[in-house]
């Protein structure tokens, strides 16, 4: 594996949960693959745990690691080409990418969505320029419109919650202050359809995700509907894509309950986080014995080491 953009770069799905669950149980069994290698991790966004959980993968591989915030650590960049940089922005990606390349061996990078620009959110102009001009690994630490690593995580907290053959699985809107990107509900919608399960996505109308990614994949405007018999639920927020990056409603009606929890099949509940306390999900909801929001944080270190180990296999 040369890349990690997507979900598509993993060879198997299937075999990348297996080996999360078998690095889980022995996390240094490979220590020294990356020895004198170094990851660069660079943030255009905040982070906490893709932050922690990807430098302590590195590091459980043996690997040294170099992280830098370019939201006030590093010069502006510009990604446009052919351009006269007579504005804010103080070097080119073309000179950045390359610098990087010469100071690691793989590179990680978290951009979002600006939520104002469909096209070049989907262009994901960052990632790709980074590519473009270095000349080592990029891994996708969440970027405008995917966020692999949290999907790998999830599905790894599926294999390892599921008790039945083929689960019932919902993937719920919730109501936010602000508006989100699309990147976490997209790589979902993603690993999901690569499994056989019983998908199902609720939303109110005009909250659908992107049609090309969601297919034929059943969306339901009533929660409570969708919620009948689920064994996983997982409640996350996103703005509008058909009316890109705005917010459409604000109401508390969608925000994930006990009394709705009662509707399914003693479901697990599932996040992301962070978490908005009592506007996404209700307290007795994030504080019960079915909550798995912090099993799934711990998980994302081991799709990170999955990831870094077959790049670093890749040579």
């Amino acid at each position: 594996m040369k890349q990690f953009l997507t979900l598509d770069d993993l060879p198997n799905l299937h075999q990348a949960i297996s080996d999360g669950i078998l690095l889980k149980k022995d996390p240094y069994a490979f220590e020294y693959i990356g020895n004198r290698k170094t990851l660069g991790m660079l943030f255009f966004n905040p982070s906490l745990r893709t932050r922690l959980s990807t430098q302590r993968a590195a590091q459980q591989l043996g690997l040294k690691t170099m992280i830098m915030n370019f939201s006030n650590e590093s010069w502006n960049l510009e990604f446009e080409d052919g351009i006269r940089m007579g504005g804010l922005s103080s070097e080119h990606i073309k000179e950045a990418a390359g610098v990087v390349s010469q100071y690691c061996d793989v590179l990680a990078i978290r951009a979002f969505a600006s939520l104002t620009d469909k096209e070049k959110d989907e262009q994901e102009i960052v990632l790709n320029s980074f590519i473009k001009y270095s000349n080592i690994p990029v891994i996708n630490m969440e970027s405008a419109t995917s966020h692999p690593l949290q999907a790998l995580a999830d599905a790894i907290t599926i294999k390892e919650n599921n008790l039945i053959k083929r689960p019932k699985i919902v993937l719920s809107w919730a109501p936010h202050p602000k508006a989100l990107p699309h990147a976490v509900g997209n790589s979902f919608v993603r690993m999901v359809k690569q499994l056989d399960f019983n998908f199902i996505i609720t939303n109110p109308e005009g909250y659908e995700l992107d049609p090309k990614i969601t297919g034929d994949i059943p969306i339901i405007n009533s929660q409570k509907e969708a919620l009948k018999g689920a064994d996983f639920v997982y409640v996350k927020n996103w703005s509008s894509y058909s009316n890109y990056g705005k917010i459409l409603r604000t109401d508390e009606e969608w925000m994930l309950t006990k009394e709705k929890m009662k509707i399914t099949n003693n479901a697990k509940f599932m996040h992301c986080l962070p978490v908005r306390r009592n506007i996404v999900a209700s307290d007795d909801v994030l504080d019960s014995d079915d909550s798995l929001v912090i099993e799934q944080a711990n998980n994302r270190t081991f799709a990170a080491q999955v990831v870094l180990k077959r790049i670093l296999e890749n040579g």
